[in-house]
């Protein structure tokens, strides 16, 4: 039987195919889809990818919103209400609590203390911890000791160093007032925790040795990543020793004090435990914080929407320090410097 294909002439048709098949051009050859057994199409690389990330992701992510989530929803709620802690929400006041906040006096003074908290602790821990720092990083004998003994305190519970350091500032028995004593000093007749113009100077100063470890340790950490290159070189162009410090040492170690200044800022802003065991506010609101006015508010005069209230202003500060401090601060270290190239086609 003859074909029913016809070919022009004096072209040659192959005996093996029975059709002409004409090339494709300017296409890209698809893919080879991936079957499993029993010809069904398999899942590919990105879905597989895709649920092992869920997978992993979602225990974190689900935790994350209940206790950070889910807690601002309510307090956000709570503090739309007037309420005393028993029974439904029925009496909305709206923003009226706001307003109860940042009309009082106590509030806004505790605010005033958080700030002050902030800036001191920049200020003092700072270039004592830089210090200390630098001084460590050199050989010492008993190097290890001295780093243990200034890292130890940060490593103390809140309750426990500030239980320590109330006994020890007592105005009768208190050690402190004893050794002021002996050297012919004598600290203030109400203590220095009951004096409202000294209670502040000894809340930061019990902060600065509480917290001071972890500048020294971070700053440490940072001074290990300096290439001995730099200290090298630097010796050779005769350099001293400050100039090798002013030079090398501090512009390199920027990335790690912008990261410790944005930890003690925050710590500052929600600063609750050691003010409330030394003085718990007082004297006369003397070393009230944000976090000690809420916690009055809601556990004493049980005011759960003026507490919530607070809470919220407290977020939104703490948040909006945050922001700005990445923003304008540590901007150089989340972003690249160098700018990007255009790539050539």
């Amino acid at each position: 039987m003859a074909d029913d294909t016809t070919a022009p002439r004096g072209a040659t048709v192959s005996p093996a195919t029975s059709t002409t098949q004409a090339p494709v051009v300017g296409r890209a050859t698809a893919r080879p889809t991936a079957r499993v057994a029993g010809g069904r199409r398999g899942p590919g690389p990105a879905w597989r990818k895709r649920a092992e990330i869920v997978f992993f992701v979602a225990p974190a992510l689900l935790l994350f919103l209940f206790f950070v989530v889910w807690p601002i929803v309510k307090a956000v709620q709570f503090s739309l209400y007037r309420w005393k802690g028993f029974g439904p929400l029925v009496d909305f006041v709206g923003l009226r609590n706001y307003v109860s906040v940042l009309q009082n006096d106590v509030f806004t003074d505790a605010l005033q203390h958080n700030l002050t908290i902030v800036v001191f602790s920049i200020l003092i821990q700072l270039p004592l911890g830089l210090a200390i720092a630098l001084l460590l990083n050199r050989r010492l004998w008993g190097q290890g000791v001295l780093r243990t003994i200034i890292f130890v305190p940060y490593v103390l519970a809140e309750v426990i160093a500030g239980v320590v350091w109330f006994q020890l500032l007592q105005p009768q028995y208190g050690v402190i007032d004893a050794v002021l004593g002996v050297v012919g000093l004598e600290g203030p007749p109400q203590g220095w925790l009951g004096t409202p113009d000294k209670a502040m100077i000894a809340v930061i100063a019990v902060l600065t040795w509480k917290y001071l470890g972890l500048a020294v340790i971070l700053f440490l950490a940072g001074l290990q990543g300096v290439p001995e290159e730099l200290y090298e070189a630097s010796q050779l162009d005769g350099a001293s020793w400050w100039q090798t410090q002013r030079r090398i040492t501090i512009p390199l170690l920027g990335p790690t004090v912008r990261t410790w200044a944005f930890l003690s800022m925050i710590g500052s802003l929600q600063l609750f435990d050691m003010v409330w065991i030394l003085t718990k506010g007082g004297p006369a609101n003397a070393t009230t914080t944000m976090v000690t006015f809420l916690v009055t508010e809601g556990t004493k005069r049980q005011n759960f929407g003026i507490a919530s209230a607070a809470s919220v202003i407290l977020f939104v500060v703490a948040l909006t320090f945050a922001l700005l401090y990445q923003r304008f601060v540590m901007r150089r270290d989340t972003h690249d410097p160098a700018p990007r190239k255009k790539a050539h086609r």
